[in-house]
């Protein structure tokens, strides 16, 4: 059966005219489409926040939970029923600070569920505090002389509580976007997806570097599995490993060829050299890496836990409640 982004859509979003969320919804919704997988057999769980509203323009089952509870009521749908596809949205303040603790051992555990951190850097519901990713000296409506903490990086949260899948995508790039989610959807285990997106009130321009096509060209390098590291206006540029670290070169200067650019290996187990892409882009001269980074097979947890179950019912001597009532004495009466 065929479906279209019109069966996925319900509602008419309340969110401000220019936000991320807006693009991101959209996307989803086309992506869901391309997949095909029944609008029933689909769930969409979220926690609290503007991005976390999502759930209610779905023509699917979902749920909007409390504040950074998204990935423990993932888990328990996914885990009850292991043929829902579920997707988990939450905004880096809801996933990452109150939910940080659910985000990491739902990584470690490796649960098969699709995990959408939508990181504007600031509290945009509760109308502009500072966030776990808002960046050193941020000044908010929380921190007026700026903060003096500094940021999680999702991907560094991600790799650390031994995550399999980590990509990253700009909500404007909206055919992008669409791709990145059907990777992770076809990822068996715990995905997740950083979207950087602006929140149009409070933390505007955030993102600015990399929002539209321009800052892209210029700002970005789109990765892919098997296909060397360049990126440029015009593909001038290549990550080549220098030492422990990686190093931007110019293709045709000092001898420098495509043979000599690193290849992009999203499957290695080894996370290092995807880590060191993943945190490329923080003012250090290095470009935004967007793509599919990490994409590793392992053992879910959903499928261990319903292997054990049928493992321990075999061995018992009762399947089912009648059974069981005659593993006891039996009196009967005349």
């Amino acid at each position: 059966m065929a479906f279209t982004a019109s069966d996925y859509k319900k509602g008419q979003p309340r969110w401000c005219p220019g936000c991320g969320d807006h693009f991101f919804l959209a996307s989803l919704h086309k992506a869901m489409a391309e997949i095909g997988v029944e609008p029933w057999n689909t769930a969409v769980i979220s926690g609290i926040g503007c991005s976390s509203r999502l759930p209610h323009y779905m023509a699917t089952y979902g749920m909007n939970t409390i504040h950074g509870r998204a990935a423990a009521i993932a888990t328990g749908a996914k885990v009850a029923n292991p043929a829902l596809t579920v997707w988990q949205i939450s905004g880096d303040g809801d996933g990452l600070a109150i939910g940080g603790n659910h985000f990491i051992h739902a990584n470690r555990r490796n649960i098969n569920l699709n995990m959408i951190l939508l990181n504007n850097r600031i509290y945009g519901l509760t109308k502009g505090q500072y966030s776990p990713t808002s960046p050193r000296g941020f000044v908010s409506k929380s921190s007026p002389y700026g903060t003096v903490e500094d940021p999680f990086r999702p991907a560094e949260l991600c790799f650390g509580a031994r995550g399999h899948f980590f990509a990253r995508t700009v909500a404007t790039d909206g055919a992008h976007t669409v791709e990145v989610l059907k990777a992770a959807n076809a990822h068996k285990g715990a995905s997740v997806v950083e979207v950087l997106q602006n929140c149009v009130i409070f933390n505007d321009g955030c993102h600015s570097a990399v929002y539209n096509k321009a800052g892209r060209a210029e700002n970005a390098i789109y990765v892919e599995h098997g296909q060397p590291l360049i990126f440029g206006k015009d593909r001038e540029y290549g990550l080549v490993q220098e030492g422990f670290g990686l190093k931007v070169v110019k293709i045709g200067e000092n001898g420098i060829t495509e043979k000599d650019i690193l290849v992009h290996d999203a499957h290695c187990e080894d996370n290092t050299l995807q880590l060191k892409l993943a945190l490329m882009g923080n003012g250090d001269g290095f470009p935004v890496a967007l793509g599919v980074i990490r994409d590793v097979e392992a053992p879910t947890y959903d499928d261990a836990v319903t292997a054990q179950i049928e493992e321990v019912k075999a061995a018992k001597k009762y399947h089912n409640f009648a059974e069981l009532l005659e593993t006891n004495d039996i009196w009967e009466v005349k």
